[in-house]
Order: C-alpha cells, then sequence, then structure tokens
C-alpha cells in the first residue's frame, strides 16, 4: 500500500516548486522570455498533447528508450547470470566493467555517427551502452547474495548446478535484476534525450526542444522538459507496482 503522507508530501513539495517558479516569472526579476510564468508552461504542456508534432516526437522518444532498454536487458541479464556463477570469468571481467562503465554515453556519440548511419541506431546504441551497466551490475550482486543454505539445500538432494541455478540463484536474484531495470530506465530516457539535444535527428522530445530553441520558445522548450520528467516518473511507478506485485515475498523478508 501507498503511504498517504508520503504523497502528501510530495504533492506540498510540488505545489511549493511551481509557486515559486511562478511568482519568480511574474516578479519581473527574470525576463519572461528566460523563464515564463509556470502557469504559461502547465498550459503550453496541455496543449503538446493536442500537437500532433509533438506527439509524434513523444513516439519517438519511447520507441528508441523501449528498445534501447529492452535490448540492454537481453544482454546484460545473461551476461550478469554467467559472471555471477562464474567467479574466475567474474574476476577476469571486472577491470573491463569497472573501466567502461564511467563512460559516459554521450560522449561515444561521434564515434557512433560515424559507425551507424542510421538515425535511430545511434540513440539505441549509446542507450544500451549506458542501461546495459545498471542491470549487469545488479544481475551479478543479485547473484552472489543468493542464500548459500538453499543452495546446499538443494545440491543434497541431487540436483546439478543448472537446476541449482534455475530453482534458487535466479528466482532469488529477479528482484535485483528488476531494481537494475527501473534504474537503466531513468539513465535510458535521460540518455535518449541528450542524444537526440546533441546528435539531432528527425524526431524525438529533444529534437523538439532543438526547433522551439530556435524560435525562442522557452515555454514550449519547458513544457516538453515537464511531458519527458512525466515519461520518466511513469515508467518507474509502472516498474515498481510489478516488482512489488511479482516479488511481494522480497518486500516482506527485507522490508524494501
Amino acid at each position: 500500500m501507498i503511504d498517504r503522507r508520503v504523497v502528501v508530501r510530495g504533492a506540498a513539495g510540488a505545489a511549493v516548486l511551481l509557486i515559486a517558479a511562478e511568482l519568480a516569472g511574474r516578479s519581473g526579476l527574470i525576463d519572461p522570455v528566460l523563464l515564463p510564468p509556470m502557469s504559461t508552461v502547465l498550459a503550453g504542456a496541455a496543449g503538446l498533447l493536442a500537437d500532433p508534432e509533438f506527439l509524434t516526437d513523444l513516439w519517438g522518444t519511447v520507441i528508441v528508450w523501449a528498445t534501447g532498454l529492452l535490448t540492454a536487458i537481453v544482454i546484460a541479464v545473461p551476461l550478469g547470470v554467467l559472471l555471477g556463477t562464474l567467479p574466475r570469468a567474474e574476476l577476469a571481467a571486472r577491470p573491463l566493467v569497472e573501466f567502461m562503465r564511467p563512460i559516459p554515453s554521450v560522449a561515444l556519440l561521434p564515434l557512433v555517427t560515424l559507425l551507424i548511419p542510421y538515425d535511430h541506431g545511434v540513440k539505441i546504441t549509446v542507450i544500451v551502452y549506458a542501461a546495459v551497466w545498471p542491470v549487469l551490475i545488479n544481475t551479478m550482486y543479485g547473484l552472489r547474495d543468493v542464500d548459500p543454505v538453499a543452495k546446499e539445500t538443494l545440491r543434497s538432494f541431487g540436483f546439478g548446478r543448472l537446476a541449482v541455478l534455475a530453482r534458487v540463484s535466479v528466482p532469488s536474484a529477479a528482484p535485483f535484476v528488476l531494481t537494475g531495470v527501473r534504474l537503466a530506465a531513468a539513465t535510458g530516457l535521460i540518455v535518449a534525450i541528450s542524444a537526440e539535444l546533441v546528435a539531432g535527428g528527425t524526431d524525438g522530445i529533444g529534437a523538439f526542444m532543438i526547433r522551439a530553441g530556435s524560435g525562442y520558445r522557452t515555454d514550449l522548450i519547458l513544457a516538453a522538459t515537464l511531458w519527458a520528467g512525466i515519461l520518466g516518473l511513469l515508467a518507474n511507478m509502472l516498474l515498481v507496482r510489478v516488482q512489488r506485485w511479482a516479488f511481494r515475498w522480497h518486500t516482506e523478508r527485507t522490508g524494501a
């Protein structure tokens, strides 16, 4: 169950922020062209829902974001299971993982653009690179956190390594994997819009912001930013609900 006090406090914090932004925009201390009143931004955000051009851009971002995230999951989960169950392989791969993981995916855009001429292919590639690490690390961590007594109990009944992996290790690590997916979803959305802003392209929220910026429409830039935040919030809420529903036993055991 969601704590109503948390919801009320969150809504109050958001309301204070909106009121402060509205007052700052109407005080005259800040150029309204640079920072329009929040009421103007909210009206613009509502109006974007009826703008076919923006809806096309929004859908373009969702497509590359979802494709990159799913691709990262397909790559990272099996690789994480492999490294998490083979200590020698994990020890050999750890230096490479620790070297590549901090590299900003956006910094790879010039190289990826040269290698992949396809607009969406460039965005999906950098999203995959950014999103694969949270899933990989959480999968490896989840497999190391499996109760050794449970594994030894199953082995004592004659089950082999693959059976122990399938019946104990992977189910026990699944909540950690989904936590990695939640982190990767947020990272992937940030990278998707950043790639659209840096590399441009034919569609996407970032491309819409570039066009709005060329016309000095700060209100539309902020409105599009608002929808990007709402998109990330909805995705996180959905994944949290899935996690609580699918892994209720883990929540009850850990209190997480």
